[in-house]
């Protein structure tokens, strides 16, 4: 059996994840802008301006007063707050100081609150006094805004002296349960994301990041904070009311080079607003991740922007792996390459450690060698094992890596619709219909129409109501669909469910037919 292993650079065995982040940028360029907070929809030069020195000052202070308060390194700290420069704050003091955070969604009810507190065992909660918080557990403190205002003032502190594998965050996601587990990181996370910035990214210092999503998810924290830090970059991010012209504006007025977001946002754009050739000067590119990137809204967006977009595929337990890039190219459809250095390949769906031949169909999995690897799901045995083959991580990823090394996904193992015995990915049922002109967008699940019957179903949502019949659908994909892979049912909807961070919400699809 051939060996397999992560081989790029690893990270050195004393290591402090903020650090990373910061200390060499400020020590570079201490009076650059680290950070750009645009707050006004009607102004987007209305904003606030952090240096690389400011933040790392702000940083080390706050964790100074978190050990004075009596939270020690290795207890957890929850984050209870909303899309403020607060919460990167916290969670970055924390890291700094050797405290575990844990950035959860502000979206939370409380009941998802208080399970997370409690199943972390968190010592305390950073709150913001705006979002509910709920009775917690005996013994958690609670640092709301004039408690954590004191703390700030603190001498700086010096960085916790941290080992590479000690943990650093905590985050939570879905379990095979049905309930949330935590995904427990190591400092060595960020160092892990290192193949991203030429492998998704092609980020330099020179570069602004203008990412579109809210502090508290991690998507943002990593891609929009610790990646541009880490190189030197200026990143901008926006707090103020929702409106999606304001993006074009931030591009032109704090001169985004690079702009990360979710497919969801760049459809509202095309749609809403006056967008060729030029008008996003000077940006270069655009990322995308969270959900699979439609082959006709990259085509849409590249006609109408002269821009690409590239995507990336990830997962909590390790960010995102695969991606295509300014310098790896693209090929629409497909996510992207393993990036340079990580071992990823594809095993067989029954069991076994040997990975499949190239162009051969089943799950997706990554060494734990890899330094962007989770440490495990806490106080989670049960469900750790389940991932693991060997030295393999497979988290539920199916598809097939073809000759030149693209990976062409498939949907998830547990999303696999059967019909008539045979397995059907609803992406590849999706990526056909979506072609259509007259289709804005389409989900396909496998819905009980009887007792005992499942079938296939679409569900569209037109461009213009009422201009789609069943009939013109199931026409269209009748050529480039098996017999068993077509829709048995088409329901027209005006809208598909989605999550918080704008994931297709694929178990929800059946509340559309009680609609």
């Amino acid at each position: 059996m051939r060996s397999y292993r992560y081989t790029a650079p690893l990270p050195p065995p004393r290591f402090n994840l903020t650090r990373y982040c910061l200390e060499a940028a400020t020590r570079r360029h201490p009076a650059k802008p680290a950070l750009i907070i645009a707050t006004d929809k009607d102004d987007p030069a209305t904003c606030v301006r952090i240096t690389y020195a400011e933040m790392e000052e702000r940083v080390l202070r706050l964790a100074a007063g978190l050990l004075s308060h009596g939270v020690a390194p290795g207890e957890r700290l929850y984050i209870r707050m909303g899309n403020s420069l607060d919460y990167a704050l916290t969670f970055l003091a924390a890291i700094a100081a050797g405290i575990i955070p844990i950035p959860a969604s502000s979206m939370l009810s409380d009941r998802e609150v208080r399970l997370l507190v409690d199943d972390a065992g968190a010592s305390a909660v950073a709150w913001d006094a705006v979002l509910h918080l709920p009775e917690l557990p005996e013994g958690v403190r609670v640092l709301d805004p004039d408690i954590r205002a004191r703390l700030a003032k603190a001498p700086p502190a010096a960085y916790a002296d941290t080992a590479a594998d000690d943990p650093a965050y905590l985050i939570y996601t879905s379990g095979t349960s049905g309930r949330p587990k935590g995904v427990l990181h190591a400092h060595r996370a960020v160092w892990g994301r290192r193949p991203m910035y030429d492998g998704w990214y092609g980020l330099t210092e020179a570069d602004t990041m203008l990412h579109t999503g809210a502090f508290n998810w991690t998507y943002t924290l990593g891609t929009g904070l610790c990646d541009p830090w880490a190189n030197g970059a200026t990143t901008v991010v926006y707090t103020g009311e929702r409106d999606v012209a304001i993006w074009p504006r931030l591009i032109a007025t704090h001169g985004a080079t690079i702009m990360a977001s979710v497919p969801t946002l760049y459809r509202q754009m095309l749609k809403y607003c006056a967008l060729q050739p030029g008008s996003l000067f000077p940006l270069r590119h655009g990322l995308t991740a969270g959900e699979a990137l439609p082959v006709t809204l990259a085509e849409h967006w590249e006609s109408e922007t002269g821009l690409n977009l590239y995507e990336a595929l990830g997962m909590s337990e390790i960010s995102t792996y695969i991606s295509s890039s300014p310098a790896v190219g693209y090929r629409r459809g497909s996510p992207g390459k393993p990036q340079a250095g990580r071992a990823v390949v594809i095993l067989p769906v029954d069991g076994g450690e040997e990975p499949l031949a190239p162009g051969e169909s089943g799950l997706l999995a990554v060494h734990r060698s890899d330094p962007g690897m989770m440490l495990g799901y806490w106080n989670r045995p049960e469900e750790e094992a389940q991932v693991y083959r060997g030295e393999w991580f497979a988290g539920g990823d199916m598809g097939r890596i073809d000759a030149d090394g693209w990976f062409w996904f498939e949907g998830r193992h547990d999303d696999l619709m059967n019909a008539f015995g045979y397995r059907v990915s609803p992406q590849e049922v999706e990526h056909v219909i979506a072609r259509h002109p007259a289709i804005a967008e389409v989900a396909v699940g496998e819905v009980r129409v009887r007792a005992d019957v499942s079938v296939i179903a679409a569900f569209v949502v037109p461009r213009s109501p009422g201009t789609l019949k069943a009939g013109d659908v199931l026409a269209f994909a009748e050529s480039d669909l098996a017999t068993y892979k077509m829709p048995r049912e088409v329901y027209f909807v005006d809208h598909l469910p989605r999550s918080p961070n704008g994931k297709l919400a694929r178990r929800r699809l059946v509340e559309l037919m009680k609609d």
